[in-house]
């Protein structure tokens, strides 16, 4: 969690954070409800399409979770659904010892059929699920009578950040599209809650007196859907939800004696892809000038008020001993210009350095929709514009954007599964592989040597050599870098305080909204 910011207010391990139920206006007394105000459409509970993906959802548990007293570190993965840390059983195979007595809540039993069926079906094609790829490092699960399973993998690295998975019942799992499967609306889960009700502006999550953990203290959760920014903000300024998730420029503005604000730091970049297929940005040289000529900390400052860290790669300072604070690039306009001169990119009569016909330039695109991205691209592009470098910002829908990677940079997002670093870095980092997603590393660039150093360190089991690796992953990588990685975001969230004690925010992924900040544990939560 971020401390020392502007019109932010940190949380304690266990904070007084307190949440309206239902609306301030209605009633001052205690309640078991909160009402949150999403920006996401909602529906589309589905684990195998990434609902849940990391561990954290009110109606689903994965085998492990993610446990920590602040958002600085990455979180321990503690027991859910196992009752233990995985057991080795071989060579790069884990026994993994399940709870029993649980229920989902559709009243069927838990047991290791559904661990294995739930991880067959992102793996089958068929199926098509979104995020098979991430779960590339877990080759098999099999199941070790009805209590446990046998979970196989492709290196020696702790399984735990794989298998943060939610499990959905055996008799629940589809043959088609994971998109159109009936517990997209319909959710059966061993979670906390239950869907209660499901409408285009409006879900309604109850607790279950059953939870094998405990039933709830928080007994119902009002999910409103409340797309646009700004009125989110006035709605928790009404008092007409108690929490709301808002970009860093427009948190400050509802902060007051009965809205706190908190912003939460995350593994979510934001950094620009770089195209093959334009001259300039397939040169090296000119993607390490690009690199030397941004200023990341006035970025972070001027851009999202503060409330961000300059990212040079995938890894942040979270990850300790991993990280290289030496491979970080600082901010040197001269080395740039340099740069640019000794590899033949010299300025054109109109100010755009051009080599041999082509010229220092290239589009830009950004989601139109986030207009944080779109602020970002605008300030890249404003950096690269002294340095003789045009860059022409557009914003476009995904659908035209999936199909531009090959000629425009791409204001690009990432950091969805950070509780392993194997995760964080190797699709990003290394080059395209036959089933690699559209996002990851566009352009297939690499630096000399850096494909095997990923791939080394991937497979090296959780230690002082694995930290090593990644460490020589960064400075080579600086050598000849892929992308300009700007920021590393904190999430920023609005509460209303009315007396609950919960656990603080912990380290974010990719994904955030009112699923996390504040409530990304609201089992937990007590008075």
């Amino acid at each position: 969690m971020a401390s020392g910011r502007a019109g932010s207010r940190t949380l304690p391990v266990l904070l007084a954070a307190v949440v309206l139920a239902g609306c301030a206006t209605e009633s001052s007394a205690p309640s078991d409800q909160i009402v949150l105000a999403e920006s996401q459409d909602l529906g589309a509970f589905n684990p195998v399409s990434g609902y849940g993906e990391q561990g954290v959802s009110p109606l689903y548990d994965g085998l492990y979770r993610p446990q920590a007293d602040t958002d600085d570190v990455v979180p321990d993965l503690v027991p859910a659904l196992a009752t233990a840390a995985p057991e080795p059983a071989g060579p790069q195979r884990w026994r993994v010892p399940l709870r029993t007595g649980v229920t989902f809540s559709d009243g069927t039993t838990f047991d290791s059929a559904d661990v294995v069926a739930t991880y067959a079906a992102v793996k089958n094609p068929a199926v098509a699920s979104e995020i098979s790829t991430n779960l590339q490092a877990v080759t098999e699960v099999t199941p070790d009578g009805p209590d446990a399973v046998i979970v196989e993998t492709d290196s020696a690295a702790d399984p735990r950040p794989y298998l943060l998975l939610s499990i959905l019942p055996s008799e629940k799992i589809e043959n088609g599209p994971a998109a159109d499967w009936a517990v997209n609306t319909q959710p059966a889960g061993t979670g906390p809650y239950r869907l209660e009700s499901l409408r285009p502006d409006q879900a309604v999550m109850v607790a279950r007196d059953d939870y094998w953990a405990g039933a709830p203290q928080v007994k119902r959760i009002v999910y409103t859907h409340t797309p646009d920014d700004n009125t989110r903000a006035q709605r928790i300024v009404a008092g007409e939800v108690d929490g709301v998730s808002l970009p860093p420029r427009l948190i400050d503005s509802v902060a007051s004696d009965d809205v706190q604000t908190v912003a939460v730091q995350s593994a979510d970049w934001r950094g620009v892809a770089l195209p093959a297929g334009n001259a300039f940005t397939a040169d090296p040289q000119a993607r390490l000038a690009m690199n030397l000529g941004v200023d990341r900390e006035a970025m972070a400052r001027e851009v999202l008020a503060g409330k961000a860290r300059p990212a040079s790669t995938p890894i942040a300072a979270v990850y300790g001993d991993a990280y290289d604070d030496g491979a970080q690039f600082g901010f040197d306009t001269a080395e740039a210009t340099a740069l640019l001169d000794r590899s033949g990119w010299r300025p054109g009569p109109n100010g755009i350095r051009e080599k041999d016909g082509a010229p220092a330039s290239f589009e830009l695109l950004y989601n139109a929709s986030d207009s944080l991205r779109r602020d970002l691209a605008v300030a890249f592009a404003a950096a690269m514009k002294p340095l003789g470098i045009d860059v022409r910002t557009r914003g476009s829908s995904w659908d035209e954007i999936d199909t531009r990677f090959g000629d425009s940079a791409v204001l690009l997002g990432g950091g969805s599964t950070p509780y392993s670093i194997d995760s964080q870095v190797y699709d990003t980092l290394h080059t395209r592989v036959p089933d690699s997603s559209i996002y990851s590393n566009p352009g297939n660039f690499t630096a000399p040597g850096l494909d095997g150093l990923l791939e080394r360190a991937r497979q090296a089991a959780t230690g002082p050599e694995k930290d090593a690796l990644y460490r020589q992953v960064q400075s080579t990588y600086a050598t000849a870098p892929s992308h300009v990685f700007l920021v590393f975001l904190d999430h920023t969230y609005g509460y209303r305080d009315l007396g609950w004690r919960a656990p603080a925010p912990i380290l974010e992924p990719h994904s955030h909204g009112v699923a996390w900040g504040p409530w990304w544990n609201l089992a937990a939560w007590q008075r």
